[in-house]
């Protein structure tokens, strides 16, 4: 008989709802318990995932009595270790969580090390990879129609500590998941990182990967517009230049390429959790089953996109290079909360003016 998993959310918001209730509809789950610190929105979520779900506001104390088989959190970024600390005390075979991975490089070590010392899998929620414009250029570049891949990039015109660790880890997927070498970057404009995601209004950088291709990324008010999409939150892209032609996604807005061969190509495609969240719960049920079908969202990997989001900041803040991988842990929000300089960040656009009050 198939085994099913048994498995606590914790945050009963927008995302928790997205991950409740697609554990709730594949077989090989069962949505044991739900958790949150709003008793209200609590009742409501677990109105509507059903089954007798217990509910609670102590994710620990819930976690130690049901004992379920993956801890899964969808909470604010400043909760990561005391997080993961409650799913490994419970012993619990899976943890998933948002991105991005940790605040700063301090945490990220605490982070590592307690999931490789439980010796539990854990998986990040990356989880767009899933959507068909985004495999769909992954296949272009994995074909060879590009040629020689020298350039990724990636912009978002959202603040860094939602959408950076999105454009890497992506970009990283069609780099082959190179390792990166070192980072250079800059920031700019402090009204973000008081936020409840802190970040720079506007960060931009350089990455030089080990295969000799150079990332290119930018995130925040100085990132390019894509007059392409209208949801502002959907204004991505990310792609890969060749000698023979580029390919890239607009999170919200299809792909496009160019090759050689095929000429000028377009396809349609935008985020949609309803397509993007069953796949990603399946893997983790395969992972779980066996322990070669890794999940491709797994820790291991976000972790290395973390080090390189986590290195920018640095480099931002302390000037020059940063070489990867990281060696010493550092508070990287402090350092740039020292040296940004206290004046308003210029805007590539008027679509970016509102979001950072200028």
């Amino acid at each position: 008989m198939t085994k099913q998993y048994t498995a606590l959310v914790v945050g009963a918001g927008k995302r928790g709802l997205h991950h409740a209730t697609a554990f709730q509809a594949n077989p090989r789950f069962r949505v044991a318990a739900l958790c949150d610190i709003d008793a209200t929105r609590l009742d409501a979520a677990a109105a509507k995932i059903g089954g007798g779900v217990k509910t609670g506001t102590d994710a620990a104390a819930l976690a130690a009595e049901v004992k379920p088989d993956i801890f899964c959190f969808c909470t604010l970024p400043n909760l990561r270790t005391p997080m993961i600390q409650a799913a490994v005390n419970a012993g619990v075979k899976l943890i998933a969580f948002e991105k991005p991975v940790a605040l700063t490089s301090n945490e990220l070590f605490v982070v590592r090390d307690l999931i490789e010392k439980a010796g539990v899998k854990a998986v990040v929620s990356h989880q767009h990879r899933y959507g068909a414009h985004y495999r769909k250029v992954k296949e272009i570049i994995a074909s060879g129609a590009l040629g020689r891949v020298h350039t990724v990039y990636g912009n978002a015109t959202g603040w860094m500590t939602h959408m950076l660790s999105h454009l890497i880890d992506y970009t990283r997927w069609y780099n082959g998941e190179a390792e990166a070498q070192w980072v250079m970057a800059s920031a700019a404009g402090r009204g973000k990182l008081n936020d409840n995601h802190p970040s720079p209004d506007y960060i931009a950088g350089f990455v030089q990967y080990a295969n000799g291709v150079r990332g290119v990324y930018e995130c925040g008010a100085g990132a390019p517009d894509q007059p392409e999409v209208a949801k502002w939150w959907g204004k991505c892209r990310m792609g890969a230049q060749g000698t023979e032609g580029f390919a890239e996604v607009l999170t919200n807005g299809g792909w496009r390429a160019v090759t050689k061969s095929g000429g000028y190509l377009v396809g349609e495609g935008a985020m949609n959790y309803d397509l993007d969240m069953p796949p990603y719960i399946q893997d983790m049920a395969d992972w779980l089953d066996d322990d070669s079908k890794l999940h491709p969202c797994r820790f291991e990997s976000a972790y290395k996109g973390a080090e390189i989001m986590l290195a920018m900041q640095q480099s931002a803040a302390s000037g020059g290079q940063i070489a990867l991988p990281l060696t010493m842990g550092k508070d990287e929000l402090a350092g740039l909360r020292q040296v940004v300089a206290d004046r308003k960040v210029l805007v590539s656009s008027e679509v970016n003016a509102k979001e950072y009050n200028v």
